[in-house]
């Protein structure tokens, strides 16, 4: 007769050669996460002028996929460069922007809450 011990044993090893056989044979998803970086001359990144209602101007950049938060500043202009994006304004409205794509908000900025990098 087999011991209690070796039946339990027995059975967390079976359960693991499962997990693990189920594991290698589901496709692994995308993991991404978008990325502020620094902004450099000759690089294809997401590039967004935006001034905040205290005054306070910055221009930043972003690579990778995802979304993050945007802080509901004024943008001023967007360089999407190799970019699919979309930004979420303070109204709820949420507006795509293509790769390649150089626009400027000269006369209303939209105030955007978050960013989302296709």
């Amino acid at each position: 007769m087999i011991s209690r011990a070796k039946r339990v044993a027995r059975s967390a090893a079976v359960a693991v050669s499962a997990a693990a056989a189920f594991t290698m044979m589901l496709p692994t998803g995308n993991a991404y996460a978008i990325n502020h970086v620094e902004c450099r001359g000759g690089e294809n990144f997401l590039k967004i002028w935006s001034h905040s209602g205290g005054g306070r101007h910055s221009v930043d950049c972003y690579a990778n996929r995802g979304r993050t938060d945007f802080g509901g500043w004024w943008v001023d202009r967007i360089s999407t460069g190799n970019n699919d994006l979309i930004y979420y304004d303070a109204n709820g409205d949420s507006v795509r922007i293509n790769r390649w794509t150089d626009i400027s908000f000269p006369n209303r900025p939209p105030k955007v809450n978050s960013i989302e990098i296709l």
